[in-house]
Order: C-alpha cells, then structure tokens, then sequence
C-alpha cells in the first residue's frame, strides 16, 4: 500500500514528506492505522547524529492507532485499538528469563539495524529500501509493526494520550514507579522539565510524595512543572554543585532520588549532589555516546549514595501502559496537560523547532484522515 511519511534522508538533514510502499505483515507482525504521534526529543538525537540511525528512515517511536490488518500467526485482531510500544522482547532470551524484558538481548541489536525483529524492513520508496526507527516508524499513516509492540487498549481510551504513554510519559512514570520505587512521604526532584520530567513529576506525586522540586533552565519550563504538579522549584544555577547545593537547601537534607531528564553529564552530577544519605540519582535520558559522568567518590561509603539507570522507566508495556491510561481515567494522571501542540504531517519540522526553542511540551501530530 501507498503511504504518506516524514523521512530523514540522512544525518543532519530536514525531514522531508514522501510516498512510500508499505509492504504488507509478515509472521508475526500487523498493520496499524496511526491516529496519533508524539514527537520526541530522541527523534531529535536521530536527526543530530547522537543517536546513529541508518538512513533513509522514518522516524517516531510514540505511537496509537487501530490494527488494520494482519499477518501469519499474529495473535492480534483487526479492528484493536494499540498503544505502541518501541520495546518488543523475544521472551526467551536471558534478559527476559531474568524479567528485564525491555532490555531484551534479541530486540536492541536489532533495532539499531532498521528493520523489523527479522532484520528487514516494510518500507521502500522507488524500490530501495527505508528504514524503520525502533520498530515503529510512527511520523506516516500507518506502520506495520511487531504483535510485541502492540499493548490492546480500551475502545474508549483516548488515542492522543495513548500516543504518549508509549514513551515520554512511561520512561517519566517508570522511572518514579518501577526504577526508583518512590514511596509516600519521600523527597523527588526531577531535572529537566519536559516531556518526560513532565510526567516523572506527575508520577511522583501520584505515588504520594511529598516533595517534588522541578529543576530547569527554563522560567517557561518551570510554570510547566508547577502546572503539572510541582510542588517547588530550582532554576539552574550554572553549575552542578551549586545547583545541588540549590536543591538541598530547599529541602534541608536533600532529596531521597533525583531524577535526571536531559541527557547532560553535569546535570546528572547536580543530581548525585542533590540527594540525601542513601539517596539516588537515577538517570533515564539519552547522553552522547561519548559523554562521562563525574560524582565524589566518598559519597558512596559516607552517605550510600546511589546511582540507578532507567530504560523505559523499567516497564513492562502490557501492564504498564493499561495501567496509566486507567489512572489517567481516573484524573490521578493528569496526562492531557503534557499535549501543548496539535499539528499535521506535513508540519513535522516545526514540531521539532518548537522543541528547540523550550516553546512546547509535547507536541503531536494528527494522523487522521
């Protein structure tokens, strides 16, 4: 089928709107008619470079739409309505076998290949192969993806948010709920202010903390995370120690985990330096590849002082995933504050300058025909 997408045609280059074959699901996989994308500062780490992705590809990885076909052996039904997620797991392999099925040790190399989990792809354009991006490829009409990429939804439940929940809000929440397991009554503070710190702070203060301290550059960043249930704020300082410092004085003896959002190495020392004793920074966003961290080594013995990494906020998509939604239901996620701009495929490139410019929070594009 003929399809309407935004391609990168190689690093560094603008997207641009093409017609693509989208061939039909192999074994094992489905055809889904996206409603919704969420536009994601990781797309951006593609275009850049910080993240290598083979070239030509269509990128987004936030995605919901309606299952419009199927192929050999899927266990999905036309007419579901999925959320999507960018982390399939083959189920057997040893991360698996240990629960870490977002880390599975089959998916992650062959994602950064750019095909499907069989290591080939669906799109081509005039007969030479497009790539997908973390199996999705959600900036087109439609997508054919792996059935473990797909988490079934309530009919009811809205597709813009569920668009969301498939990354920025569930490596936000997870990060506060699976990695760090907050607790009522503890101390957060989360760095950076968008998208996912937006929803790490909502997060946080759903699990009944008591203090969540938002910590940005950004004046218009920090209204934000007020907004979206902040509970203080700390404006960057220039440097990680007076930053941490900033943070403890705040809160008095500091925060029991720091939540790191922006993929910056001083940022996540200003972290380190914000919790209290046993405290954790726990670091979830994408760095260079070649970027180090440095913390004080004495506050490992001393305070026990913790360092956690977050991938996908430790999840589990088909557990996770309903269960915000239905939490969103409720009104304790109040996950529509993160949508800021609605906008049309053919305006993908200012998605990503209004990114640049600290001018959104999350930005969506409308698929809809």
């Amino acid at each position: 089928m003929k399809i309407r997408a935004a391609v990168l045609p190689a690093t560094g280059q603008a997207l641009e709107i093409q017609e693509l074959d989208l061939a039909p699901p192999g074994p094992q996989e489905v055809l889904v008619r996206l409603a919704w994308s969420g536009v994601c500062h990781s797309d951006q780490n593609a275009i850049d470079g910080t993240s290598p992705t083979p070239c030509p590809s269509v990128l987004g990885h936030e995605g919901a739409g309606v299952i419009e076909a199927i192929g050999p052996g899927s266990r999905m039904e036309v007419g579901q309505h999925v959320a999507l997620s960018w982390a399939p797991s083959c189920g057997v392999c040893e991360e698996c076998a240990r629960g870490l099925r977002h880390l599975c040790g089959t998916a992650w190399p062959a994602m950064g290949k750019g095909g499907l989990m069989d290591g080939t792809s669906r799109l081509s354009h005039g007969g030479e192969t497009v790539f997908h991006n973390s199996f999705l490829s959600t900036f087109a009409e439609a997508c054919v993806v792996p059935d473990a990429s797909c988490v079934v939804i309530p009919d009811d439940a809205p597709l813009d948010v569920a668009s969301i929940v498939g990354c920025a809000v569930t490596t936000g929440i997870g990060a506060v709920w699976n990695t760090a397991n907050v607790r009522p009554g503890e101390r957060v503070a989360v760095f950076g202010c968008g998208g996912v710190g937006l929803s790490a702070i909502m997060g946080a203060r759903a699990a009944g903390a008591a203090h969540v301290i938002a910590v940005d550059l950004s004046d218009k960043k920090l209204a934000d995370a007020i907004d979206c249930g902040a509970t203080g704020t700390v404006q960057w300082q220039g440097s990680a120690e007076e930053t941490g410092a900033a943070v403890m004085a705040l809160t008095g003896t500091g925060v029991d985990y720091a939540i790191e959002a922006t993929g910056r190495p001083e940022v996540a020392t200003a972290c380190f330096l914000s919790t209290r004793a046993r405290g954790a920074a726990v670091l979830i966003s994408i760095p260079h590849p070649d970027a180090q961290v440095t913390f004080p080594a004495l506050s490992f013995p001393r305070m026990e002082r913790r360092v956690l990494g977050s991938e996908y906020g430790s999840c589990v998509p088909h557990y996770d995933f309903p269960m915000i939604l239905d939490l969103h239901r409720q009104g304790r996620l109040p996950l529509e504050k993160l949508i800021s701009h609605r906008i049309k495929l053919e305006e993908i490139n200012d998605a990503f300058a209004l990114m640049k410019d600290h001018a959104s929070r999350r930005v969506l594009l409308d698929l809809r025909q």
